[in-house]
């Protein structure tokens, strides 16, 4: 009996727009990730995105370090490929065996002048990169000296490999706060706890919100809304179901022109428009034929523009969440995480300190918070 295979996302990130610098420009540097491998599989393929790139990148070599030797990756039997503004490339498949809860390194080397722009700000305990000085994919130990350690994830987007069919990826989608530890350790849960088919893929982007995004340069690395987003980020090899958290942008964000004039309190949505950007995601995610799963709003007393009247918005927008029949299931991450005593305020343990980012300890709890049979 031949047995079933396809293609299974094991690792991703969004595309945005990092941070506008003057020096946005990157030269003859290596750029180097890890990957790790949730389940074994006969061959791997990459993704590269210039989504958010106004000008055409060239990868000049891409590698891929596994027990400890060197694979060349192609691009329609080539060394190099470049990338126009826009639109992302994938890779050849590379025929080679990975071993189930395995790391890959995955290498590539800007020669010439490159833009920057299309990248991620994660991080989380599978969440670090380096970048270094020269040619160094094809070195297995780069030296410290000449290298640095990253949160930025620029250009690749996703990591699939040929696996059974049985194996599937979930998709958490949404902002800052997924951008952040909780997705990675999710991963951790399911190798720890034997969810050994399931995969968890990071798709989000601090700043973002569902229905605006900035236009100036001073906040357009706060990510693109939710319509120039979802449709781009969801869709991913393999995946059955989508965990999305996003909405408190949407709501903190305006301040006021005398406050902040790239920040108007026009931006500030009703409640209802909201919801009713939710539910577009909703609509998207059922006609991939995705499961969807939608995390209520965290607690977010003391942050710096906390006022009864957002607090409002998010207590009726998480009361949906917990009441729609629209989704397959309500993730209560604020329940989980707020303080019982102070309920618009998170406990003391779970929060980073700014009041609106929970601790490690924090993320390690919203993990938690996702059921079982979803990873089953």
């Amino acid at each position: 009996m031949i047995e079933r295979k396809k293609w299974v996302s094991v690792w991703g990130n969004a595309v945005s727009i990092a941070e506008n610098r003057p020096e946005r420009y990157a030269k003859d540097i290596t750029v180097r990730y890890p990957i790790h491998i949730p389940f074994a599989g006969d061959a791997v393929r990459l993704t590269f995105d210039n989504y958010c790139g106004t000008e055409p990148i060239t990868l000049s070599k891409v590698t891929i370090l596994y027990g400890g030797r060197f694979y060349p990756v192609l691009f329609q039997d080539k060394r190099s490929v470049t990338i126009p503004a826009g639109e992302n490339t994938v890779s050849d498949p590379l025929c080679v065996r990975l071993a189930e809860g395995e790391v890959i390194q995955v290498s590539f080397y800007l020669q010439d002048f490159t833009q920057m722009r299309s990248a991620v700000f994660a991080c989380g305990p599978l969440s670090e990169g380096l970048y270094a000085n020269g040619d160094e994919t094809e070195t297995i130990h780069i030296d410290i000296d000449t290298s640095r350690t990253t949160h930025l994830f620029y250009f690749l987007s996703n990591v699939s490999v040929y696996t059974r069919a049985e194996n599937r990826t979930i998709v958490c989608y949404g902002d800052s706060i997924t951008a952040q530890d909780w997705p990675d350790d999710l991963a951790l849960r399911c190798f720890k706890e034997g969810y050994h088919r399931t995969a968890i893929i990071r798709r989000a982007t601090s700043g973002s919100r569902i229905l605006r995004e900035y236009h100036c340069l001073t906040y357009e690395s706060y990510g693109l809304m939710g319509s120039n987003r979802f449709h781009h980020e969801v869709p991913t090899d393999g995946a059955d179901t989508v965990i999305i958290q996003q909405g408190i942008n949407d709501i903190i964000h305006p301040v006021g022109e005398k406050v902040n004039v790239f920040r108007p309190m026009s931006d500030l949505p009703t409640v209802e428009e909201l919801i009713e950007g939710l539910k577009k995601y909703i609509v998207q995610a059922r006609s991939y034929g995705y499961k969807v799963y939608v995390g209520t709003l965290l607690p977010m007393g003391g942050w710096r523009t906390d006022a009864p009247f957002r607090q409002e918005m998010r207590h009726t927008y998480n009361d949906f969440i917990r009441t729609t029949d629209l989704i397959d299931g309500c993730i209560d991450f604020d329940k989980a995480l707020r303080d019982p005593e102070n309920p618009d305020w998170f406990l003391p343990e779970y929060d980073s300190g700014d009041h609106l980012h929970p601790s490690a300890a924090g993320y390690r709890r919203m993990a938690m918070e996702i059921p079982a049979q979803l990873l089953r």
